[in-house]
């Protein structure tokens, strides 16, 4: 079944925020110089972490909001490409981190300019339809361009971008142009919904990116099953009439779900109060991510 394209403003979120969240933030800036924030697979395995602590009603839901200074984050299929590792070998020669990721979907470039936004809930008994949470955070994403930038948001609509990468139905766009992947990835008793959002610096140098990586990665075999980048289908939301400033987005962000009537919670005040703490460099959380890296490893 796909999924039908929609204005995201017009058909509104298919769901509601909790009505009280915990933020955990870790953008570029906050830990710049931090080994375990240099690991491109370290903000996954917090996820995977904070997702099972979720689950087991340690802490309330959660908002995390992130940003890596520079790297590149294949799926699991891009790195069975006959020659992926030659390629990630390459990016690594250039100063880019690479690593595979065990949620879904395929390449996406990662840096300051680009914000990550994730949403850790709890399961519902009976809760199947996975399209909800998507709408869920598609709409949350428009809410927060409309915060600062009300005409971007009108314009931004939820389809599949032929030509982006990572594509997925529900691709977040204006006038064409991707800013915007969503995915998912479901645990026994909880889920994160994910999404990268593309904010400042150029759409089209991060698609020749990912371009050159397959090119590469697939040894220019053209019968091989791989997304065909068009770098002019990516842009920046700064690039688009939206925020232009990873700042300025994740305030934005914060403002959206607070008017959805969420009390968002910061990290430090939850410790102060019940003792919950989860760090980068938590050993739980270093040890995720070599589990992630040798399972996933090519």
């Amino acid at each position: 079944m796909r999924f039908e394209p929609y204005h995201v403003l017009e058909k509104g979120a298919a769901g509601k925020l909790p009505e009280e969240m915990v933020l955990f933030t870790h953008l570029s800036r906050e830990a710049e110089g931090s080994a375990s924030h240099q690991d491109m697979l370290v903000p996954f395995a917090f996820e995977e972490m904070l997702c099972r602590d979720v689950g087991a009603g340690k802490v309330p839901p959660v908002l995390h909001l992130w940003s890596h200074p520079g790297g590149v984050a294949l799926g699991l299929r891009d790195s069975k490409l006959p020659r992926a590792a030659e390629a990630m070998k390459e990016l690594e020669r250039q100063g880019i981190r690479t690593a595979v990721r065990h949620s879904g979907g395929a390449a996406v470039p990662l840096d300051a300019g680009i914000v990550n936004v994730s949403l850790l809930l709890p399961k519902s008994p009976g809760k199947l339809d996975f399209h909800d949470d998507f709408r869920l955070l598609a709409s949350l994403i428009t809410e927060a361009v409309a915060v600062s930038h009300p005409e971007a948001a009108a314009l931004i609509r939820a389809e599949e971008v032929t030509g982006s990468y990572c594509p997925g139905d529900f691709d977040l766009s204006i006038s064409g142009r991707k800013f915007c992947g969503i995915a998912q990835r479901r645990q026994s008793s909880a889920y994160f919904v994910h999404a990268f959002v593309v904010v400042s610096g150029p759409g089209i140098a991060r698609g020749e990116l990912i371009r050159r990586f397959y090119e590469d990665a697939s040894a220019g075999d053209a019968s091989l099953d791989y997304p065909r980048v068009r770098p002019e289908t990516i842009a920046a939301l700064g690039e688009l009439g939206g925020p232009d400033s990873a700042a300025e987005f994740t305030a934005a962000i914060r403002q959206a779900v607070a008017r959805r009537g969420t009390l968002l919670k910061p990290a430090d005040l939850l410790q102060l109060e019940t003792g919950y703490s989860l760090q980068y460099s938590d050993p739980r959380v270093l040890e995720a991510a070599q589990v992630l890296r040798e399972r996933y490893a090519r």
